[in-house]
């Protein structure tokens, strides 16, 4: 059956379902666990070795994945518009693949300064021991052309970014990119893959923590690379195979379980984190909501031009300017669970570190910031839990005074 033509919830739900047997199937498709692949002889063997080893998606051995992961890694190709998609037991490690994939010693990479923090981890821990120079640069104030060397081999995005949500303008900072030779990855976890689509808009390779939004359940760790050509397919899957690198098939069947609600989990996060950023943008005792949604947002035209939708994450900078009111104003709360991660059907809240913040050129300092992702509960309770929170902060500093 193809898909080529179809809209993108027809694709959520039928990309990579099993094909029938003797004209009957399941629904989904089987939990295919194996570590062991058997053949018929050893001229099959050879055949399919030699097929993988020219890029081909074949498996001859359980870590490479087998209906299961191929299924979910077709699902999540057709909703990238990707050629082929990979799975990693994480998204840091699937960030990992790729810049292990694009990246060789004395090799030079840019990286927008906004990026999941972690990434900066991976730099000093393991990039810079092995020669790859990464070089941080601010998309809003530096002039990006300046900054690609002779040995620039990848220019690495986030947008928006995963703690004040800035947008960059993907299409012009791909152009300058492509037009050197210069490979374009960018994170794609805020959209889930379904409001966003940066293959589209200039990248060769396209990331997901798929524990985020394409699992949805806060069940699964996993990781996703998407690229757009068979030639960054066989860079990734060589860099997979030598990483050793393997996912679970119960993991794989729980991200594309959840993959096929992915459009109607989002449209209630983005109705539920829009009526929370409106009224945060309202509120005495809020210095500055961070949603490109928003019209005042200053990512918000880019937002407008290049995305069909928004995700649950919100943040916000809280007006009180004494030191502990972001810890007080999340202790406070009863339908906010405290945690690092997000994309679940829950909601939760955590305060942003300082030296995170510092790292985002955009970020003038001053204010503390909360970091909400905004579950799939009722709005209007979720935004007295807020307004309680409120309350607790305000009464705290009366008694200070």
């Amino acid at each position: 059956m193809s898909l080529d033509h179809a809209h993108v919830q027809t694709r959520l739900v039928h990309a990579g379902s099993p094909d029938l047997k003797q004209g009957a199937g399941p629904v989904n498709v089987p939990v295919v666990r194996t570590s062991t692949v058997r053949f018929a002889d050893t001229a099959t063997h050879a055949a399919l070795n030699a097929q993988r080893a020219a890029g081909e998606r074949v498996a001859t051995y359980g870590r490479h994945g087998l209906d299961t992961h191929q299924a979910l890694e077709a699902a999540v190709a057709s909703l990238e518009g990707g050629h082929r998609s990979v799975l990693a037991p994480s998204g840091l490690s699937a960030i990992v693949l790729v810049l292990l994939a694009t990246l060789a010693p004395g090799e030079h990479a840019l990286v927008s300064d906004s990026v999941y923090s972690p990434v900066r981890r991976v730099d000093k821990a393991l990039l810079q021991r092995y020669g790859i120079e990464v070089e941080y640069f601010s998309p809003g104030r530096d002039d990006l052309a300046e900054r690609f060397r002779p040995n620039t081999r990848l220019l690495y995005l986030e947008s928006p970014s995963s703690l004040l949500f800035e947008v960059l303008d993907l299409p012009a900072l791909a152009a300058q990119a492509r037009s050197r030779g210069v490979v374009v990855a960018t994170d794609n976890t805020w959209s889930g893959g379904l409001y966003y689509q940066p293959l589209a808009l200039g990248a060769n390779i396209s990331i997901q923590a798929a524990t985020k939004y394409l699992a949805g359940h806060s069940d699964v760790m996993m990781g996703v690379v998407t690229v757009d050509s068979p030639e960054l397919a066989r860079q990734v899957g060589a860099t997979y195979d030598a990483l050793g690198l393997a996912v679970g098939a119960d993991d794989a069947y729980l991200t594309l379980r959840g993959l096929r609600t992915l459009d109607v989990r989002l449209a209630r996060h983005h109705q539920n984190a829009l009526s929370v950023a409106e009224y945060l943008s309202r509120h005495a005792d809020v210095e500055r909501v961070y949603y490109p949604a928003l019209p005042q947002d200053p990512g918000h035209a880019l937002w407008r031009r290049d995305f069909s939708g928004a995700s649950g994450l919100v943040s916000f900078a809280l007006r009180a300017d004494q030191p502990g009111a972001a810890a007080r104003f999340i202790d406070a709360l009863r339908y906010f669970s405290i945690g690092a991660s997000w994309g679940g059907y829950e909601s939760l809240a955590l305060e942003a570190a300082p030296e995170r913040l510092a790292e985002h050129s955009v970020w003038q300092g001053g204010h503390e910031v909360v970091r909400l992702h905004i579950g799939l509960e009722h709005p209007l309770d979720l935004v007295e839990d807020l307004d309680r929170a409120f309350g607790v902060v305000r009464d705290g500093l009366r008694r200070s005074a």
